[in-house]
């Protein structure tokens, strides 16, 4: 996916929501495993304080008022991490009473302002640093016996209970979140392709179509693209339509203009030497010559905005070859054709034939007896786009550099004894042109001239 894609942006915000999602329900998922294991302690603690109030409110007779121990085995162990403390309040001088564990140390007190809500229920939860700087969790509750004193008390228990249970469950919920991301992300990367794959068929479809192997948009698509596959294939068709109209229309303009002009020729003609009609014929021929100019131009230009179909060039070739022997059969010139079985031109057959024809026709006028046609299918350049060369040799006089540059403007000949109106060298300049393409004078080896005309392949 590159950074610009459409593809891309909708996998990093679905990568972004996926992770900011995944993070926020962790915390959560933490936070209320947390309160879990808290309540679950406290619940614990609650139940040895429960066991001091009743030793302290009402103790079996012949005991002592503070037992040593409420059958907890941690609670004898020295540092232990786990403590009790009953501490008297209405003495002048508190008495403190306190497991073995807690050896010669005393318990921290909780400040009722650290939860209000608590200490308005008589009790206190909270978290402080014990014996060696163990971090504890407290409960301590109040009780006033009257007579008997007011007491507090106080359990402690190894906050270190609940980290480790906690260590371990965000271990765990860790890499189940780690692997869900994962499975999240690839599902993520294939709902993109998906997705994206109509405007991908899409794409691959129109490159078809430009190439010349479709002429519409094929196949069933979403309902969200559906219309623009419609006007698409709208749109083509409506500029096949613009371009046979164009067409159709420099024909109609093409004759109109062509019955005027000759009867405009003619009549200057039958003038014969005066010296008006003699300037009129002048004008008129280069009249004649703009006009059919500026039609051809108009041609080629609307066939060159017609998407282009892929050409078979081959057969093309042999049907020329046959024809311009036929049409040289006094001179007995002898064409040679090497070509490979696909070759193929992106545009249209007639304008095909009519560059290749005039290249022939014109090494067939000049040739003394041989003419020699090469094809060659070149793979695509740096810009990605393949090339078919046509290549015509001759063995006749040939050309100077001076000479080649003057022959493919239009209406220069240099030779008025051979036939022809000097259009054809210049219309496949032109025409090449209007495909991106390019014809190119130089020796042949056969000693005469090369044309080397380069047009768009497929």
């Amino acid at each position: 996916m590159r950074v610009n894609s459409l593809a891309f942006r909708l996998f990093l915000w679905a990568t972004g929501l996926t992770v900011v999602v995944l993070i926020v329900a962790g915390i959560a998922l933490s936070t209320l495993y947390r309160n879990a294991v808290e309540r679950g302690f406290d619940l614990r603690l609650d139940v040895y304080v429960r066991t001091l109030v009743a030793d302290v409110a009402s103790p079996e007779e012949g005991s002592e008022k503070f037992p040593q121990s409420i059958g907890e085995p941690l609670f004898e162990l020295p540092l232990s991490g786990w403590y009790w403390q009953v501490t008297r309040l209405d003495t002048s001088k508190p008495e403190v009473h306190s497991s073995r564990s807690l050896w010669d140390s005393n318990l921290p007190r909780l400040h009722a302002t650290k939860d209000d809500a608590a200490a308005s229920g008589g009790y206190l939860k909270g978290y402080a640093p014990g014996p060696e700087d163990v971090q504890l969790r407290l409960v301590e509750r109040t009780i006033d016996l009257g007579g008997d004193g007011r007491y507090l008390i106080a359990v402690a228990g190894n906050a270190s209970e609940i980290e480790d249970e906690m260590l371990s469950f965000d271990r765990i919920i860790g890499t189940i979140f780690a692997g869900l991301a994962v499975a999240l992300l690839i599902t993520t990367v294939l709902q993109v392709r998906f997705g994206l794959a109509p405007l991908k068929r899409i794409s691959a479809s129109l490159a078809a179509i430009r190439s010349g192997h479709a002429e519409r948009l094929e196949g069933e698509f979403p309902v969200e693209i559906a219309p623009l596959a419609r006007e698409t294939n709208a749109l083509i068709e409506a500029n096949r339509e613009i371009v046979e109209r164009a067409r159709t229309h420099v024909g109609n303009l093409a004759h109109a203009l062509k019955t005027p002009l000759s009867v405009i020729v003619n009549e200057a003609a039958a003038r014969g030497s005066d010296p008006l009609a003699q300037k009129v014929l002048e004008q008129a021929e280069i009249m004649r010559d703009q006009v059919a100019r500026q039609l051809e131009r108009a041609r080629l230009a609307a066939r060159s905005n017609v998407v282009g179909t892929l050409i078979d060039v081959p057969p093309v070739v042999t049907a020329l070859a046959r024809t311009m022997e036929k049409l040289h059969r006094e001179r007995d010139i002898a064409i040679a054709v090497d070509m490979p079985a696909h070759a193929r031109f992106r545009g249209e057959q007639q304008d095909l034939e009519e560059m290749i024809g005039n290249l022939v026709d014109n090494a067939c006028k000049w040739a003394q007896s041989r003419v020699a046609i090469e094809v060659a299918q070149e793979g695509p350049a740096r810009d990605g786009k393949s090339k078919v060369r046509v290549i015509v040799d001759d063995d006749g006089p040939g050309l100077s550099p001076a000479d080649r540059e003057r022959v493919a403007r239009r209406g220069q000949r240099m030779d008025e004894t051979k036939p022809g109106s000097g259009l054809g060298l210049s219309i496949v300049v032109e025409l090449a042109g209007l495909y991106d393409g390019a014809l190119t004078l130089g020796t042949a080896p056969i000693g005469g001239l090369r044309a080397d005309l380069a047009l768009p392949g497929g």
